[in-house]
């Protein structure tokens, strides 16, 4: 049975940096895709990040390029989410990921495999 784990999320103050897990058992990912998504409350679970399987393609929404920034271990099965310079906005439940194929995905509909999520709040 195959299980992503997200864990790093918190309070924290805007400004200041968190980086999230994502840990990945039942298979292994090195070759799939993972993603992390957001959603806040009443709103719709958004795109926040992808990486390849192999690592080398990454793409980022538009609200967090230049901030965020993923990553993935494949002898580890866990890819990251380092989070810098947070605002009030990024506040969200974080989930991460995964697709069955190796190619990344933008799209929430593509991912078959989820986490349960982490929370993480910017205060101002």
């Amino acid at each position: 049975q195959v299980q992503l784990v997200e864990s790093g999320g918190g309070l924290v103050q805007a400004g200041t940096s968190l980086r999230l897990s994502c840990a990945a058992s039942g298979r292994t990912f090195s070759s799939n895709a993972m993603g992390w998504f957001r959603q806040a409350p009443g709103k719709e679970r958004e795109f926040v990040a992808a990486i390849s399987g192999s690592g080398g393609a990454t793409y980022y929404g538009d609200s967090v390029k230049g901030r965020f920034t993923i990553s993935k271990d494949n002898a580890k099965n866990t890819v990251y989410l380092q989070m810098n310079s947070l605002k009030p906005e990024d506040t969200a439940v974080y989930y991460c990921a995964g697709r069955r194929f190796t190619l990344a995905a933008t799209r929430k509909n593509e991912y078959v495999y989820w986490g349960q999520g982490t929370q993480v709040t910017v205060s101002s």
